[in-house]
């Protein structure tokens, strides 16, 4: 009986607490589910049952041997139903094995299926979901809401059918013995079990702050614990104070879990003494019936075993409507998250790139960042409501042409639209208005798979994963050899730091890259660009943390992996913007000049103004345009206004 009050208690405390109708569209998804699994459900059920019936089966026996030995019976009987006994109890513990393996086969299936669902379908997710969700509350559902949907199969399923068939026979064994101390003895199950409802709604309550503050503390240890984080509390936080916050937080956890064991301990000691008096009941008033002859001693020992047996089933079906409802809540969050349209949806039609160079076309595209609410849930961002602002138009009719092997780079202010106009070519969002197109053809009309071989794309925050050197290499071609992996390195002007590193291509990089410095993290991104050897190219401030010296090294690779290839430059240095074929200057989302770096010079417009101000940051004496102007001079200093 205590350990059915310890799951009682814990399924209370694990539910939610809304109180909402089932939804036939969810029971019917939860159904498509589980029928790649109703074999083994179906077996699983089987075991139960029979599991139940034995379970009701041993007390009885056990006051047969009871009234034989009493009755100073035949010895031979005696061992025959103690053989009997044992026979059961061998034949349970081999079901519970049985059943325990169909429990964990099954509850693991579904996770597995629920799981996979999830991550493929947050994987067709636009990037502008992943820069608003939470990461903790995106994987919160791919773990603690997939477990609770997987109790639903594992723990409730069989326990509803095993506690019906167990309550119900040892309700019918019970009323055979004896009527009276049966209906008695139910009349005690209001105190067993109101204690247990109250009791478990205040450890729900308690259950949930403490899980808060834990979350809390978790947030600030993985801040402070990150590498970003720990370098800005050593140059700008307080130790002492930073100490005394945590402190206080690990105080509060501390306190909330004292509250808990102390509560857990009182319920189950109130539970534990419930139980004594039933069980003394059963015997007190059973032993009186026997002394008067109307009853069995037998009688009285099944009664008293049954009692526990009949408790037991009568508690858990009890909280069952709490299990069955906490185990709909898990599975609605994983259908929310799965009920996201992803916005970039693949046409069953869908064509590859064209062999051969690809230009690049944008035809008067009109462009807006949509609202939060048409690929967010609020949850997962953790506030009240989605943000509904959005739709803007932040690019203007842009119109211009890449040709096949050609640079063409866009200059301009900060937030001009450079950016967007490089991720709307493979594909991150959809044009609102116009057309893009890679080889001629719309990319809302090509597969995923063949822009992701055609387009190759560095960002300014080049990113690595915490893995070995080699693997993040080998994200860009999983075929290639170490030879290729060295060759791109070099090219890269890596070689010699990789071969300096502990254990060369398999060292592991860290978070995001982090045991590398600015410049090798970037230029390790472009070593994953160059060995995946994709058509079109698109630098979006490849260089922007490199110096001088790292950029001229660099550029002299990608000058070579960019011949034969169309290129798309969002320049950040005027060395970068001098090698364009094209340059476009890009302001408030539409282009306002258009040439190559002595046209737009000539011209003396906004491309020379920004010019004139890199080099007046830089401390640069001559005028823009001079003859004898060096690549040196060409590289001194960054400008936000040519980001």
């Amino acid at each position: 009986m205590e350990t059915t009050a310890w799951h009682q208690l814990h399924s209370v405390m694990t539910a939610q607490r809304e109180r909402r109708p089932f939804a036939r569209a969810t029971l019917r998804r939860i159904a498509a589910f589980a029928r790649p699994h109703r074999r083994r459900i179906g077996w699983f059920v089987v075991v139960s049952v029979v599991t139940a019936l034995l379970a009701v089966a041993t007390p009885v026996l056990a006051g047969r041997v009871v009234d034989a030995i009493v009755s100073h019976g035949d010895q031979g009987r005696v061992l025959e139903l103690s053989s009997l006994i044992a026979l059961i109890a061998l034949a349970e513990a081999g079901l519970g094995l049985v059943s325990r393996r169909l429990s964990a086969v099954l509850g693991e299936g579904l996770i597995l299926d629920l799981r996979t669902a999830v991550f493929d379908h947050v994987q067709r997710m636009p990037v502008a979901f992943f820069t608003r969700t939470r990461t903790g509350a995106l994987v919160s559902r791919l773990n603690n809401d997939v477990i609770g949907a997987q109790r639903a199969f594992s723990n409730t399923l069989s326990g509803v059918v095993s506690n019906i068939v167990t309550l119900l026979l040892t309700l019918a064994v019970m009323l055979t013995l004896s009527w009276q101390i049966t209906l008695i003895a139910l009349a005690l199950l209001p105190v067993f079990v109101v204690p247990a409802r109250r009791m478990g709604s205040r450890m729900a309550r308690m259950q949930r702050e403490a899980a808060d503050l834990n979350a809390a503390m978790g947030t600030r240890m993985t801040e402070r614990f990150s590498a970003p984080g720990a370098t800005l509390v050593k140059l700008f936080g307080r130790p002492e104070e930073e100490s005394a916050e945590f402190a206080a937080r690990a105080r509060r956890v501390r306190d909330i879990g004292v509250r808990t064991a102390m509560a857990q301990s009182a319920f189950l000691t109130a539970l534990t003494l419930v139980s004594a008096l039933a069980l003394a009941l059963v015997y007190g008033l059973g032993g009186w019936f026997a002394l008067r002859g109307t009853l069995e001693p037998g009688a009285v020992v099944s009664l008293a075993l049954l009692l526990t047996r009949l408790y037991a089933p009568l508690t858990s079906l009890a909280g069952a409507r709490v299990e069955v409802m906490s185990a709909m809540v898990s599975f609605e969050r994983v259908f929310e998250v799965l009920d996201l349209k992803p916005m970039i949806e693949e046409k069953p039609t869908a064509r590859g790139v064209p062999e051969g160079p690809v230009s690049v076309e944008f035809d008067d595209v009109r462009f807006g960042y949509p609202a939060a609410d048409r690929f967010s849930l609020a949850s997962l961002e953790e506030v009240a409501s989605l943000d509904t602002r959005g739709g803007t138009e932040i690019l203007h009719g842009v119109s211009f042409r890449a040709e096949p092997g050609r640079t063409v780079a866009l200059v301009g202010s900060s937030g001009a639209g450079k950016s967007t106009v490089a991720a709307l070519l493979p594909r991150l969002y959809d044009v609102d208005a116009g057309v893009v197109r890679v080889g001629g053809i719309d990319v809302r009309e090509l597969s995923a798979a063949s822009l992701r071989e055609t387009l190759g794309m560095v960002t300014q925050d080049g990113h690595l994963f915490h893995d070995t050197v080699r693997a993040n290499l080998l994200l860009a071609r999983a075929d290639a050899t170490d030879d290729d992996l060295w060759e791109v390195l070099r090219r890269a002007r890596l070689d010699d730091l990789v071969r300096s590193l502990p254990d060369g291509l398999d060292t592991v990089v860290g978070e995001r890259g982090y045991r590398l410095s600015g410049g090798e993290r970037q230029r390790m991104t472009i070593a994953r660009l160059l060995l995946a050897r994709q058509r079109v190219v698109i630098l979006d401030e490849a260089t922007a943390h490199l110096d001088s010296t790292s950029e001229a090294a660099v550029q002299e690779a990608l000058a070579e992996a960019l011949q034969g290839r169309t290129a798309v430059v969002i320049a950040h240095r005027l060395s970068t913007v001098r090698a364009a074929d094209v340059i476009l200057v890009v302001e408030s989302g539409r282009i306002v000049e258009r040439g190559t770096h002595e046209e737009l010079l000539a011209l003396g417009g906004r491309y020379e103004e920004l010019y004139r101000t890199q080099f007046d940051q830089a401390g640069a004496a001559s005028r823009p345009g001079e003859t004898g102007e060096t690549g040196e001079n060409a590289e001194l200093g960054e400008t936000e206004a040519i980001a």
